[in-house]
């Protein structure tokens, strides 16, 4: 069972993540390659909402491959390329996770391989069997 960690001595976030998240003993542990938002037939979707939206889409097929669900991500690590693209990747993530969110960071980064992506998410998720 994960144990999210937002103590009550430190501010709260920001925004909607956890400032820590307990993996306990013999987990198994799966980390993601930063996902950018490119589909099977390599079309790229114009707007950050869709964008991030097909990123954790990635993601979630990732960790059913192996036995896992989005409640399993533990962290994420973010890129956008610029502030602009803020608010749209936020709400894209708010919309996958509840009252539990994993720890979170997000940056903002000159760019990518492609100038069409603005988003990249990579996740670790964590799960005992």
């Amino acid at each position: 069972m994960l144990k999210h960690k937002t103590p009550d001595t430190i501010r709260r976030p920001f925004a909607n993540y956890s400032h820590g998240v307990e993996v306990p003993p013999n987990a198994r542990l799966v980390f993601t390659s930063g996902q950018l938002a490119v589909t099977l037939d390599d079309e790229i979707p114009q707007t950050t909402r869709a964008q991030a939206d097909l990123c954790f889409d990635n993601i979630e097929h990732i960790l059913h491959a192996s036995g896992m669900e989005m409640a399993d991500v533990v962290r994420i690590n973010a890129y956008v390329t610029g502030r602009e693209h803020m608010a749209e990747y936020m709400a894209a993530r708010d919309a996958r996770f509840g009252d539990t969110p994993p720890a979170s960071t997000l940056m903002i980064v000159t760019g990518f391989t492609r100038e069409e992506f603005t988003v990249e998410v990579e996740a670790i998720a964590a799960k005992c069997d």
